[in-house]
């Protein structure tokens, strides 16, 4: 086996031996798992889809309490991955982490499917119509679904990065696929979603609760068995120090003790190791890469000052310094994003509910479930991802010169932007909805209100537009932008943000009910929509995303893209796709 054949990056196969490109890795490894995504994400938006709907009509909680309990449990779904990518990053690896997390997974989906299923585990219902959840049955429902949480920490933080490793970075020709990589794996996650919400949320409604979770825990022990198929294709890069957090302390530290040291005129001075050192460990063993200098948070280049009178004294590489500037700025533009995710927990939430009280029924007598709107969010994607791939990134590639058409921050600003339209139309149709109400003199919750669900769909369709710029966007901003020895660490800023906006709007909800409702008045979000005043809090989400969008434009043009330093047989490289100095230009 000839050196020149193998990969250049340092991956190895599952039993640590260097692997040939040529048959490994690329898109034929990726084929086994964009199939388990596509089931993955069909069993998660199977239940999350519907929650809302069988937390009020089989357990009987109230509106405010559902929708809480949906966002706690969809914020820890996206939380827990933060555990996982630093098992992975950290012990285990992204394959081994994600082969035991998702055991606990399927144990989670046998779970519910039992809770939903065995007559003792369920509330008993006639005609419709089901008693109260004994105690034991609540925490049996919700131990389920929080094993399942638990499982997806191991499972999504890894398998999308698993997937990113596939590609060889210091390859130009896989270079390059890798940068359609996460538009095509973000569609197979859509495709998921999209049987989710039109298939089996149309059997919990109308076959049972039972079967609608039972199809997708079938198919995840399916996916799973084709995942393992493809092991011997599999790239694996080499599990890297267990000290990741020690940069993170020393390096601020270190800092500090050199508060009196003056920094030197040029960033060349300041201590850093010579290229070769950083190419031979990343070809030998998956080590670091040298980071070149960024003129940011310059406070924490003193970590980096050669004290030349102190030989005992500790410094810092360039390279770890630009490290911890890295995680700050993508923290900060991560905080930027915690209002939009927000605005996502609508889908499975609000809306669903705004929905349950509109008329929905299409043609002979055919009801469409409200949870199965979400389905055009699915469709909206599906439809958008090969324009945006093979259209859209050509096109602005000519025009700007960058290989991804636009750089990440502006495609996450396209997509915030689309966002607060759909959330001003959504604004929009809750008016008209209470002046329906108001015109039919309508206050039972069970009326029906004389206006087809079908004027939801716009607000529906543009989120799913929106996701094709800011969820993948943001996916590969993080994974992009994290520091090389953590990127399944760093691909969990995505997931913690939608964790996070969930919890941010279970709070939301929950305080804005509290001090709309006090006093006998009349809550925005009550247990009877048809008297409360939703268009009342889609206004104040408007308002809050405007703002919001305001300092993520601010934030991101102050922030600058990593760039890396390689060897290569002509001389140096410099890895980083975008390279404007400010994050909103081309």
């Amino acid at each position: 086996m000839e050196t020149k054949d193998l990969t250049q990056d340092g991956t190895v196969d599952l039993r640590g031996h260097p692997v040939l490109a040529s048959n490994t890795g690329k898109w034929k490894a990726c084929a086994f798992l964009v199939g388990y995504e596509a089931f993955e994400r069909m069993a998660f938006y199977g239940i999350a889809s519907n929650l809302v709907n069988y937390l009020t009509t089989q357990l009987h909680e109230d509106t405010v309490s559902s929708v809480r309990n949906v966002n706690n449990w969809s914020g820890c779904v996206w939380l827990t991955p933060i555990f996982g990518a630093y098992i992975a990053d950290s012990f285990l690896g992204r394959f081994w982490t994600f082969t035991f997390s998702s055991l606990i997974y399927v144990m989670g989906m046998v779970f519910l499917t039992m809770a939903v299923s065995v007559k003792s585990l369920k509330p008993r219902c006639n005609n419709g119509i089901c008693s109260k959840a004994t105690a034991s049955q609540v925490a049996f429902f919700y131990i389920s679904l929080y094993t399942i949480a638990v499982g997806s920490g191991g499972t999504k933080p890894n398998i999308s990065t698993f997937g990113a490793d596939q590609f060889d970075d210091f390859n130009p020709v896989e270079k390059q696929m890798k940068v359609s990589f996460f538009n095509w794996w973000m569609f197979s996650s859509f495709l998921g979603a999209l049987f989710a919400t039109l298939g089996l949320v149309y059997i919990q409604d109308n076959l049972g609760w039972g079967l609608g979770y039972g199809i997708p825990t079938v198919g995840l022990l399916f996916s799973l068995l084709i995942f393992y198929f493809g092991t011997p294709l599999y790239r694996h890069k080499v599990t890297k120090s267990r000290t990741l957090a020690r940069d993170f302390i020393q390096v601020p530290i270190t800092a500090f003790r050199n508060r009196n040291l003056q920094l030197p005129p040029t960033s060349a001075e300041l201590y850093e190791l010579e290229l070769h050192t950083y190419s031979r460990n990343a070809a030998a063993a998956g080590g670091r890469r040298q980071v070149e200098h960024t003129p940011i948070f310059r406070f924490l280049d003193r970590a980096a000052i050669k004290d030349d009178t102190n030989s005992s004294s500790r410094k810092c590489t360039v390279t770890q310094v630009e490290g911890t500037k890295q995680v700050l700025g993508m923290i900060i533009i991560w905080l930027a994003t915690l209002v939009p995710s927000t605005i996502w927990a609508q889908i499975n939430t609000l809306f669903v509910k705004q929905g349950t009280t509109l008329n929905r029924t299409l043609s002979h007598g055919f009801q469409i479930p409200a949870a199965s709107l979400g389905s055009f969010v699915t469709l909206s994607m599906l439809i958008s991802v090969p324009i945006y791939d093979h259209y859209f990134v050509p096109f602005m590639r000519r025009k700007t010169g960058n290989t991804r058409g636009i750089t990440l921050l502006q495609r996450l600003g396209i997509g915030f932007v689309i966002q607060i339209i759909a959330i001003a139309i959504a604004y929009a149709v809750e008016v008209r909805r209470m002046h329906v109400i108001q015109t039919n003199h309508i206050v039972h919750p069970k009326q029906v209100v004389p206006m087809s669900i079908l004027w939801l769909l716009p607000q529906y369709i543009l989120l799913g537009i929106a996701d094709v710029f800011n969820a993948i966007g943001l996916l590969e901003f993080f994974y992009d932008q994290s520091p090389e020895h953590m990127q399944s660490l760093g691909t969990t800023f995505f997931t913690s943000g939608i964790g996070v906006g969930n919890f941010l709007n279970s709070f939301l909800v929950t305080v804005v009910d509290k001090i709309t409702g006090e006093n006998g008045g009349k809550s925005w979000i009550g247990n009877n929509l048809n008297e409360s005043h939703l268009d009342y809090y889609y206004g104040f989400l408007l308002v809050i995303s405007t703002v919001n969008l305001g300092v993520f434009v601010w934030v991101s043009s102050r922030y600058i893209y990593k760039k890396e330093a390689i060897e290569v047989k002509d001389g140096i490289e410099t890895k980083g796709l975008d390279t404007s100095p400010l994050g909103l230009q081309v």
